[in-house]
């Protein structure tokens, strides 16, 4: 496990996502400062953050954790998204970003899980 944290595509992706995010939520009403907003923004920044603990981590069993977390961070802005899109906020074409860019991390977090639980 020699890889820095930020070689890792997947922590690109998730970093990526997580600006699309806080640019999103930049226009959602006043009133979801505290909920929405609040609760969309942390999950998103959980992303990539356990992406990175997990990196350094000292065994391949705790980043693959660490993964597991991320990844049920990453299913919470998908949720978040979803109830966004239903509430009509933000922008269309950047809900559509922001949900592509989770669809791919999900799918790259779920590749990845299953490589280290295949090496172990």
């Amino acid at each position: 496990m020699a890889q820095a944290f930020q070689d890792l595509l997947v922590w690109q992706r998730a970093i990526e996502m997580t600006v699309v995010v806080y640019e999103l939520t930049q226009i959602f009403p006043q009133s979801e400062l505290y909920g929405l907003t609040s609760q969309l923004r942390r999950a998103a920044v959980s992303v990539a953050s356990n992406i990175a603990e997990g990196r350094g981590r000292l065994t391949q069993g705790e980043f693959k954790q660490f993964l597991g977390l991320a990844q049920g961070s990453n299913y919470e802005v998908q949720t978040q998204l979803i109830v966004a899109r239903q509430l009509k906020f933000g922008n269309t074409d950047s809900l559509g970003k922001a949900e592509g860019l989770s669809i791919e991390v999900a799918k790259m977090l779920s590749s990845l899980i299953a490589s280290l639980s295949a090496k172990s």
